[in-house]
């Protein structure tokens, strides 16, 4: 099961994305949407998360803004293939999954 984004309700939700295909400049695009502007597309970058409709990963600009690049920057700098909204779909999905990944803590006795 895949994790999805969900930017209306500003938090994770489980699903199973569906593989979806589309022309795209004359050729078949499939791929599985994990939000808006997030995918994995089987055939692009051996099905890490790019954004949609380019070879751009997204892993590469969450290292950008983890190094202290603006998000303007950073989207200016990719010529409108990805948006500053996408690059915040991004950090959201992001936060979701390392969220979501922590171990439960035990509760404290004093606490119950």
């Amino acid at each position: 099961m895949s994790l999805c984004y969900n930017p209306d309700m500003a938090k994770k939700k489980q699903c199973r994305p569906e593989l979806v295909t589309e022309d795209w400049n004359g050729e078949e695009y499939r791929f599985y949407p994990l939000g808006e502007f997030i995918v994995r597309a089987p055939e692009i970058c051996q099905g890490r998360p790019t954004f949609k409709y380019s070879r751009i990963l997204v892993d590469g600009i969450l290292d950008r803004v983890s190094a202290g690049h603006a998000i303007l920057e950073i989207a200016r700098g990719y010529d409108g293939k990805v948006p500053v909204e996408a690059i915040l779909e991004a950090i959201g999905l992001a936060s979701s999954i390392f969220i979501e990944s922590l171990p439960e803590l035990p509760v404290p006795a004093h606490i119950r």
